[in-house]
């Protein structure tokens, strides 16, 4: 989907968001849509909200760096039917033991964007320090 051009890319992203109502693992199938993602290392500044695209802008801007990823992983859920009551939260953290940052999104008490994955909050290490929370609006 993320090599086509964007009014392709803005249908391809509408078949996903509404196969996501159906799906049997939302949450993995949006991790694994977004690992396909093209990478690059700094994109958008994750400390400063006004600095985030919104969902088509970062579907046109089409740059994904490990923030934007989250971004996108939350604006795909919370534009489902499945989703669209759920509250969403974006957590910056630091592993203090490997000096790691992690942009995590948490829906209800299952948090996204720690290995590749999905888990439940309880299992997240406690090395892991949250810095800042940001409420994600309805959208």
């Amino acid at each position: 989907m993320f090599d086509k051009n964007y009014e392709e890319r803005l249908s391809n992203w509408q078949v996903f968001r509404s196969n996501l109502n159906t799906s049997s693992d939302a949450l993995l199938d949006v991790i694994r849509f977004y690992q396909q993602a093209p990478i690059v290392s700094i994109h958008t500044d994750p400390y400063n909200e006004e600095t985030w695209p919104s969902p088509w802008e970062l579907l046109y801007e089409n740059q994904y760096c490990s923030f934007c990823k989250i971004l996108g992983m939350c604006y795909s859920l919370q534009l489902t039917e499945s989703f669209k009551d759920k509250e969403f939260e974006i957590h910056i953290g630091v592993d203090r033991q490997n000096h790691e940052t992690y942009y995590l999104l948490s829906i209800d008490s299952n948090v996204i964007g720690f290995n590749d994955n999905y888990i439940h909050i309880s299992k997240l290490p406690k090395s892991i320090v949250i810095e800042r929370n940001y409420f994600m609006p309805q959208l």
